[in-house]
């Protein structure tokens, strides 16, 4: 298992020369999502698909930086039933991330990955409303957000501002048919740079196809 230049990620070839990533498991011996796993010398690493992760697909779509690490404040909107949320815990050691949804069945089963997980805290929220939220929170290093609602960038940059520390990193996975299903996404996404750039710096982007049809990766940082 090779470490790559993303912290607390590794990389391994299969027999076809395809690269896929790993993270070492925090909870060695339990797995919450039928991921595969490998072990060397005594230290199990869980398979971070990309077929089931944006950051992981933007990953192996050559992103230049996520500004993820160890020790930090992490702010995750839209953490469904907490995959993502889940490798970010393997991640983030020392760290903090609240994953924030709002539909109560997804979040039912956040709280039992959280029991197991202790740097992990689940909110049942609208991450469209962060005035209902901002009083369980602290300033966030990383504002990272998957929702598949029409107004995707603007609820980004409404919690960039009340919670992403200055310098802090921001990552917002586009869904472009949330957004309008008759345009084309290269046309969206175009539209979303433009909302972002007014407000905050871009530092990369990608799109995510294959690993993600009609889905795109910024990752923007706060001045």
């Amino acid at each position: 298992m090779k470490p790559t230049r993303f912290p607390e990620i590794y990389s391994e070839k299969d027999k076809r020369g395809r690269e896929h990533l790993y993270t070492i498991n925090e909870t060695p011996g339990k797995i919450y999502f039928d991921e595969d796993t490998k072990t060397y010398d005594g230290i199990q690493y869980r398979f971070f698909d990309a077929n089931r992760s944006k950051l992981a697909a933007a990953i192996q779509k050559g992103i230049s930086q996520t500004g993820i690490k160890e020790n930090q404040t992490i702010l995750y909107l839209g953490a469904s039933h907490g995959y993502t949320p889940s490798f970010l815990s393997d991640i983030n050691k020392g760290g903090i991330i609240y994953a924030l949804d709002f539909a109560p069945r997804v979040v039912r089963d956040l709280v039992f990955l959280c029991e197991k997980r202790t740097n992990l805290i689940p909110i049942m929220a609208d991450a469209n409303q962060p005035k209902t939220y901002e009083f369980r929170i602290t300033k966030a290093d990383i504002v990272y957000q998957d929702v598949a609602q029409r107004n995707q960038a603007e609820i980004f940059l409404k919690n960039c501002h009340a919670f992403l520390k200055s310098g802090g990193f921001g990552l917002l996975a586009v869904k472009a048919k949330s957004i309008d299903i008759a345009k084309k996404p290269k046309i969206i996404y175009q539209e979303i740079r433009q909302k972002l750039e007014k407000e905050i710096t871009i530092v990369d982007f990608k799109v995510l196809d294959p690993f993600e049809k009609d889905h795109c990766m910024f990752v923007v940082k706060k001045k």
